[in-house]
């Protein structure tokens, strides 16, 4: 399969809205070339705010030069890596440009690593310097990793936000940002010829197999991204230069970075950027500051929508919202529909894509909700057999969903062997399953890992927790398999109730789900809990909700 596709040879091509291409090709370019015309065009404008402080994008490309050259003196050439350890915070930002500049490549380090994790990726990645805050919660990991000599050059910012009114001292064997950049004020902004095919990102994924790996993402990879988001948005007023978005989704998950900062940045956004996500402050600034767009997961929601005065509020200036990571109850949907006017849209994508992949249309039936949409423009996508991955299967069949595009990962970093089982025929596999209908709307069932065998079926804990937060008393819910000696695994179900909802027992949940899911995946187990385990970017944890489970089975 070549690309671009003819326009009119896939099913969803006619979902598109006016003016997007279906054989858009883009331009193959590099992410300094972008964010260089970005900062050129958008100058004078307001870049980036964070509670308070303001960012032009004239400041932030000079603050970008002014690291690239501090880089550059300190040894970093054009190739090497350079680890991010930060919050969204304008550290972030500034670092990134800066490091893109110094013709390096970033990789991030998330700041809920455990120190084992960060010590991996530092030595898996090799990466030469790491840029942490001198906030007690991120100086703590570095303190065993500098005593043993087990870390790069390490440079500690601070950060007034998370830092306010506590002693954050630099740590003995690290650099202060300023006894790293001094002398380099008023630097040029003149980056280091790049080529689309050198390695911009070292992205970790989330490490399900036990030990993260890479993928490498080329600046063809993050430029192409970009530029499929921009084409797929063009209908959309909030991605039009100036409009002002809230940025709470983490800058060091690919979701955060490049549909978030990178498009944005690429259309001249104003990005209010903030540590970490609270409902009533949120909407409080969509008040105040006239916010146009604001994203999350489901939980975003939930949250925003039991305020006690929701129904009060000004969201008028709202032209987008939108949710992923996780099954969207049925009620969030119409009740944030209900409040702002909109469609609660979304998508998928993967660490490997760079996030791109598909995009909820803006005109989307109510009866897709659950869809996680259809291909962006530029972008293939099809179903293909999970045993036998030549073979294409047909609409409403399920299995794995595999992926073409200029956005695609060309390899795991340091891992040929998984590399190679990763492709097919040109194709990424991706590991998730899903199905398309005949409208060309994707849905996705679940991961294959995530599987549950009961009784010789394969049971998928997402298709599970659909159907169950179709239930009134619902506000969220996880499925995993558990021991079953007669079926191997059964489901069990842990559910969130909402505000003032009454328990009910397994028995009325079976009778509530057995017109919504088959006989062998009626869940065999049910647990009400205050709250759920989540990951950084606020996708269930299923994986640590296992371990929960087994410690608890294995103690009992």
């Amino acid at each position: 399969m070549t690309l671009p596709l003819k326009p009119g040879s896939r099913p969803w091509h006619r979902h598109y809205a006016d003016g997007v291409r279906p054989d858009f090709d883009p331009p193959e370019t590099t992410w300094t070339a972008l964010m260089t015309a970005a900062f050129d065009t958008y100058a004078d404008q307001m870049h980036i705010e964070y509670y308070g402080k303001e960012y032009t994008y004239a400041e932030m490309r000079a603050l970008a030069a002014r690291v690239a050259s501090a880089l550059r003196a300190r040894g970093i050439q054009k190739g090497d890596r350079v680890a991010l350890h930060l919050p969204n915070c304008p550290w972030h930002p500034i670092f990134f440009f800066g490091v893109i500049a110094a013709g390096a490549a970033v990789t991030h380090l998330s700041p809920l690593d455990a120190d084992r994790e960060i010590a991996h990726k530092l030595h898996d990645s090799g990466a030469k310097l790491v840029v942490s805050l001198t906030t007690p919660e991120f100086a703590h990991h570095f303190k065993s990793l500098l005593a043993s000599g087990e870390t790069p050059t390490l440079v500690q910012c601070p950060d007034p936000v998370s830092g306010a009114g506590r002693d954050c001292p630099v740590l003995d064997g690290a650099m202060s940002v300023e006894e790293f950049w001094a002398g380099h004020e008023g630097a040029p902004y003149d980056p280091v010829p790049v080529t689309p095919g050198d390695m911009a990102l070292l992205q970790y994924t989330g490490g399900t197999t036990g030990v993260p790996k890479a993928a490498v993402l080329t600046h063809r990879n993050l430029s192409a991204a970009v530029q499929i988001y921009h084409e797929s948005s063009k209908d959309d007023p909030a991605s039009a230069a100036g409009r002002s978005g809230l940025l709470y989704s983490p800058l060091f998950h690919i979701m955060g970075l490049t549909a978030g900062l990178l498009k944005r940045t690429h259309e001249g956004g104003r990005m209010h950027l903030r540590l970490r996500y609270d409902a009533e402050q949120a909407v409080r600034e969509v008040e105040e500051k006239k916010i146009n767009s604001l994203g999350g997961v489901p939980t975003t929601w939930i949250a925003l929508l039991q305020l006690p005065d929701i129904e009060k509020r000004d969201l008028s200036s709202l032209q987008y919202v939108g949710s992923g990571g996780a099954p969207l109850p049925v009620d969030v949907y119409n009740r944030v529909k209900q409040l702002t006017g909109l469609k609660l849209r979304g998508g998928w994508g993967m660490t490997e894509t760079a996030p791109a992949g598909t995009n909820v249309p803006r005109d989307m039936p109510d009866e897709k909700l659950g869809t996680i949409g259809i291909p962006l423009p530029g972008l293939d996508l099809k179903i293909v057999d999970v045993e036998d991955p030549s073979r294409t299967l047909p609409p409403g069949e399920s299995g794995e969903m595999a992926i073409i595009g200029p956005n695609v990962t060309r390899e795991y970093w340091q891992k040929p062997e998984e590399t190679k089982n990763a492709f097919y025929d040109g194709w990424f596999l991706t590991g998730d399953i899903g199905y398309m209908d005949e409208d060309g709307y994707f849905y996705l069932v679940d991961r294959k890992k995530d599987m549950i065998l009961s009784g010789g079926f394969n049971v998928y804990p997402l298709v599970i927790e659909n159907a169950v937060h179709q239930h009134p008393a619902v506000a969220e819910a996880m499925s995993i398999g558990v021991p079953d000696s007669y079926r191997g695994e059964s489901a069990k179900v842990f559910v969130v109730l909402n505000k003032g909802a009454a328990q009910f027992s397994l028995e009325e949940l079976q009778a509530f789900l057995e017109d919504k899911l088959g006989r062998h995946e009626i869940p065999r187990h049910l647990e009400f809990r205050e709250e759920l385990p989540h990951t950084p970017v606020g996708k269930p944890d299923r994986k640590a909700l296992k371990a929960e489970e087994t410690a608890r089975l294995q103690d009992a």
